[in-house]
């Protein structure tokens, strides 16, 4: 495994000087950043990094110079791949981010096996391997990891790797969302969607709001979007267009492309709020850009209709 770092370290074309004051606690940074992963979606993963090192003062180069002098320890490993990952200080590199993955889940790091199941589920650095990703998903759930459990129940949930267990999905959001000493938002997003559609258990419309809006206040992106549309929709609780609106533009700027295609249609169509087709077309471009085709077919409606008048 040392011999796998140090060939990562020596592809830098660059040596690096740096000299880090031990004050800066690096090493508890990366642990706590490693920690705020628990309860944070891929896409949200490096506003997340930003905003933390923001309120230390340190910008995303010191801790990338750090992480690459520092790879004795797991964390360090796994927080090396997110940055590969996710295009933080260098360009995005999705090979060297699983080959890092890997280094970190041989040395049973939990979010680093679940990180690396998430590329053989989605080939990222890999080719697609549904049954390794469940495989590797049930390891870090037998470590306890939140995630790990959250995941192995998407499989369960969808046939992941497995047989379809609707069931077994359940019980699985529910230890994620309970789990002593963590509130995993996303466990409690997904328990809240079991009870909505009834997916291994009664339908609870009342119960799904409360778990969503226990969601949002965590900052959970699902979260925040399935809250708004129960006040969309009336499920669980009255109809509150203007609710509805506030969540989704909170989730749009967040980045969420989603919230941002639902923010659109309520401003092309005065859904509960005053009609702004400039906003319309901001937020389906928004939403369009990051590949959203339902936004990107509204967009090419709402321009030709522009073209015509």
């Amino acid at each position: 495994m040392s011999q796998l770092i140090q060939n990562f370290n020596n592809m830098n074309t660059e040596e690096i000087d740096t000299t880090i004051s031990s004050e800066n606690n690096f090493d508890i940074m990366v642990n706590e950043i490693v920690l705020l992963f628990e309860n944070t979606d891929m896409e949200r993963r490096k506003h997340e990094i930003v905003n933390y090192l923001n309120n230390y003062n340190i910008t995303s180069q010191e801790i990338y110079n750090w992480l690459l002098n520092n790879q004795n320890n797991s964390n360090s490993v796994f927080l090396l791949g997110i940055f590969n990952h996710l295009g933080i200080e260098i360009n995005v590199d999705e090979q060297k981010a699983f080959k890092l993955y890997q280094i970190a889940a041989n040395s049973e790091n939990a979010p680093g096996i679940v990180s690396l199941g998430y590329c053989y589920e989605n080939g990222i650095g890999t080719n697609i391997d549904k049954q390794k990703a469940f495989e590797l998903y049930q390891k870090a759930a037998n470590l306890e990891n939140t995630r790990g459990i959250t995941n192995l129940g998407y499989c369960y949930e969808n046939g992941i790797g497995t047989n379809i267990d609707k069931q077994k999905a359940f019980e699985l959001f529910q230890k994620a969302a309970n789990l002593e000493n963590t509130q995993n938002a996303r466990g409690i997003t997904n328990l809240g969607t079991c009870y909505e559609y009834g997916i291994g258990t009664n339908i609870d419309k009342r119960k799904a709001f409360e778990l969503y809006q226990k969601a949002a206040n965590l900052e959970n992106i699902r979260g925040i979007i399935n809250l708004g549309t129960c006040y969309y929709h009336g499920i669980g609780t009255n109809i509150d267009k203007q609710k509805a609106f506030e969540l989704y533009k909170k989730a749009a700027n967040l980045g969420n492309r989603v919230a941002q295609y639902n923010l659109a249609i309520m401003y092309e169509y005065e859904d509960g709020i005053k009609k702004d087709i400039n906003q319309a077309i901001y937020w389906y471009t928004k939403s369009a850009e990051q590949g959203y085709q339902k936004a990107q077919n509204q967009l090419n409606k709402l321009i030709n209709k522009k073209d015509l008048l």
